[in-house]
């Protein structure tokens, strides 16, 4: 899948579950169109070096403090990109982190697996 392509279904995810969950505010389109490149970078410079500092609890755990990881980038993404795209909680953040992971992994391109 092009990197445009995931931009617009992230920010697209991103404004379906600002509207569902309480606790998850994005300001308009454009908020979660800049969000979605942040995180994009966020996950290309940050995110590995957390995988590699993490991987002894990741490996107890069963890979399951990846959604962990995954979350903190959201965190830092909303850090970053301020009061437009806000979380009231960490827990927010997770269920956020899992249903964007849960979207994803539909709507990704069946080419990906040739």
């Amino acid at each position: 899948m092009g990197f445009w392509k995931k931009i617009a279904i992230n920010s697209i995810i991103f404004i379906a579950l600002a509207y569902l969950i309480p606790g998850f505010y994005v300001r308009g389109v454009w908020t979660a169109f800049g969000a979605s490149i942040v995180l994009a970078l966020v996950n290309v410079l940050v995110k590995p070096v957390l995988h590699v500092l993490s991987f002894p609890i990741t490996l107890l755990t069963f890979g399951l403090f990846s959604f962990i990881i995954n979350a903190l980038m959201l965190s830092i993404t909303s850090f970053l990109v301020g009061p437009g795209f806000q979380f009231s909680s960490f827990g927010i953040t997770l269920l956020v982190s899992l249903l964007l992971s849960f979207v994803q992994s539909f709507i990704q391109d069946k080419r990906d697996y040739r």
